[in-house]
This record gives structure tokens, sequence and C-alpha cells, in this order.
């Protein structure tokens, strides 16, 4: 589902190839949007692609990864193609990432900073639960 959905959005946008500039591209596309630099820790990058008309991103890894924030004890779980609609300090309709709570992995639907000031950003998921943690949490490290 996720590749049709990227291959709609492929020839407006701007695509890079290798963990390098895929990384260094999407950084600065969090960075554009108000978004922490490390939200999206992932592993192998092979292609980051984005369309800025639709706000339309994508990322396609080697394999799937998980990865524990340690600060506040999260693991969040990565697959091979992860895709979001970018707004400023807003990520809706993702696909490919989910969230452990307890022993159920939710899908993550939503990333969202409501007010810059209070420094909390808020995950969604699909089944409509959501929780806030300290932006610091994911900043680069």
């Amino acid at each position: 589902m996720a590749t049709q959905t990227i291959e709609n959005y492929r020839e407006a946008a701007e695509v890079y190839q290798g963990d390098a500039p895929c990384r260094e591209k999407f950084t600065q596309l969090l960075e554009e949007h108000g978004l922490p630099k490390g939200l999206f820790p992932l592993e192998d990058i092979k292609e980051f692609g984005y369309n800025r008309a639709a706000g339309f991103m994508w990322l396609v890894q080697k394999k799937k990864n998980e990865h524990t924030f340690k600060k506040i004890k999260q693991t969040v779980s990565f697959a091979t193609e992860v895709t979001a609609f970018v707004e400023q300090r807003k990520m809706k309709k993702i696909t490919g990432a989910k969230g452990k709570q307890l022993l159920l992995w939710l899908s993550l639907v939503e990333i969202y900073i409501d007010d810059p000031s209070s420094e909390k950003i808020t995950f969604k998921s699909g089944t409509g639960l959501s929780d806030s943690f300290p932006v610091s949490v994911f900043e680069l490290e």
C-alpha cells in the first residue's frame, strides 16, 4: 500500500539515494517544519523523497528496525517504508511506524507539537490513544 502511495507522489518529488544524503535531507525537513531532528532514528536509509506541493514524504530503509528512547523508556518500530504528510510542527497519516504500549504495538498515525512554548510533543495512535513527551527526548544526541 505505501509503495503505491509513494509512486503517486514520486514524479514531482525531490528524491535522494544513500544513507548519508537521505539522513541529511530528512533532518533538514524536520528542522524546517519545527520538529525534533531525532524523531525517526532510522538505519541504512536507501531512499528519501519529499513532494513539497503535497507535503508528502517517504523513507525507505534496508530492513525494519526498533529503537528505544531510553529517557522515556519507549520503544518504536519502523517498517522498511515509512510515509507521512508533513506540515508545520506536525506529521499526519503516518504509515510504517509503531509504538509499544505495555505489550501491544500501536500504529502511530500523527505526531504534533500544539504549543511550542510547552516543549511537549504528542504521539497519537490509530486507536485514538495519545501520549505527550518532552521535545528534548527526540533531539539528535
